[in-house]
């Protein structure tokens, strides 16, 4: 056998390998399509509403199936009761919070700063059954944030991407310890929030991972817990 004919099958099986790679990691990280099944019949009518708008011609969604599944199993593993979110937008995340704190005996403030989309929400929750877990803020966040009390659990932020950072700085204080951070679209609008990212990557008091980067991206940033003193 020639060189070059030993070098075209080298070539052939090092793609075939990479081939296979890139196919295993594409298929280990594609979202996944299932729909999370209802154990009560309160839970069904949320769900039901959630395809609703997943299903509108022009839906109006601020986060992905995948990315709603994984607030809610946040949320209801830490037993959130007191969950923030800045960016109500039509309700849609609200609704995956809402599933949670069915269960943890919490509730949800949302600032939105415009009218039609918090009437779109408040519709939205009404026939979701869930208007009494949540509260709507109307107006610009950065004022009205100026309100909330400690202690918070969670803290959902999905409105205005430049403002990231100046929500994080007024709000990380009621942030309890052991509280979370999310933060949604890190991937697609990463420039907008590069001062953000910096800040809860390099702060040595907060914990930060990026999941989902090859969709919208979202971040999960812990609030670290002081240490305890040792004998």
């Amino acid at each position: 056998m020639t060189a070059s004919k030993k070098r075209l099958i080298i070539t052939a099986c090092a793609l075939t390998t990479a081939t296979i790679i890139t196919l295993t990691w594409a298929a280990a990280n594609k979202p996944t399509n299932t729909k999370p099944s209802a154990n009560t019949k309160a839970e069904a009518k949320i769900l039901a509403v959630l395809d609703d708008l997943y299903n509108e011609e022009y839906p109006m969604t601020n986060v992905p199936p995948q990315d709603g599944r994984l607030i809610r199993i946040l949320a209801e593993t830490t037993g959130a009761k007191n969950v923030v979110e800045i960016g109500t937008a039509n309700g849609c995340s609200a609704l995956w919070f809402s599933l949670a704190l069915r269960t943890t005996g919490g509730n949800l403030i949302t600032h939105e700063i415009d009218d039609h989309r918090a009437s779109l929400a408040r519709a939205n929750f009404k026939q979701a059954g869930v208007n009494h877990l949540i509260t709507i803020v109307e107006g610009d966040a950065h004022k009205t944030l100026t309100n909330l009390k400690p202690p918070i659990d969670i803290l959902f932020l999905d409105a205005d991407k430049t403002g990231n950072l100046d929500y994080l700085e007024k709000l990380l204080p009621l942030i309890r310890p052991g509280g979370l951070i999310i933060t949604h679209n890190t991937t697609t609008h990463a420039e907008d929030m590069k001062d953000y990212t910096k800040a809860v990557t390099t702060d040595p008091n907060l914990e930060t991972i990026f999941l989902h980067k090859k969709d919208q991206g979202i971040a999960i940033t812990l609030k670290k817990r002081p240490a305890k003193p040792t004998n």
